[in-house]
């Protein structure tokens, strides 16, 4: 069976934040892929508060340190929101430059390993999730240029109550289990995911 190494890149939702499980969504759609038979190591490499100007000084490296001679690769990025907030008065990373580190990405990763990506989550922010929504739709067309597998998780979270109200309780930004889980759902019935794992 192949040694199938997975590296999940990107912020706290990458990392779980707020899961009291501490799964988050990738722990889980892993759980999910081990119980299906396959023989997974899997990389959580989601930093709380970072932005993509961070991550593209990063990723490489992380990546390099975790894949081995023979294992099967894939890195899923899912980053933006971080970009999206507003501080001191402006966006942290505005629109060009994100979408200038987000193509610096994807382009090395895709010419070296198997890639998925999948857009940020929405947050009780109307304002920034706005933003976000921008971000995300410019992320679709850079990966549709790309060719690279897109997932838009932004607006059946945006519509989901568990999701919602999960935040609303929290910090505002990230759920806890039961949001986490959906989440997990969506990428783990995504087409582009489940067509992936069936080479295997």
């Amino acid at each position: 069976m192949k040694d199938i190494r997975i590296c999940f890149l990107g912020e706290s939702f990458i990392n779980g934040t707020g899961d009291n499980n501490y799964l988050g969504w990738t722990g889980r759609l892993c759980v999910n892929l081990a119980q299906q038979g396959y023989k997974i190591t899997y990389y959580n490499l989601g930093i709380r508060r970072e932005t993509s100007r961070e991550l593209a000084h990063r990723w490489q490296s992380e990546v390099k340190r975790r894949f081995c001679l023979g294992c099967q690769p894939l890195v899923v990025f899912s980053f933006g929101t971080n970009d999206t907030t507003q501080q001191n008065g402006r966006v942290r990373v505005e629109l060009n430059e994100s979408l200038k580190n987000a193509r610096n990405i994807l382009a090395v990763a895709k010419h070296n390993y198997p890639v998925l990506m999948i857009s940020p989550p929405p947050i009780l922010d109307d304002e920034q999730n706005s933003r976000t929504q921008v971000l995300s739709q410019y992320f679709t067309e850079l990966c549709q240029e790309l060719e690279i597998p897109y997932l838009d998780i932004f607006t059946p979270l945006l519509n989901s109550s568990t999701w919602m109200q999960e935040i609303e309780a929290g910090d505002g930004a990230h759920p806890d289990s039961e949001g986490y889980t959906e989440l997990a759902f969506l990428v783990q019935n995504w087409s582009a995911w489940v067509d992936w794992f069936k080479l295997f």
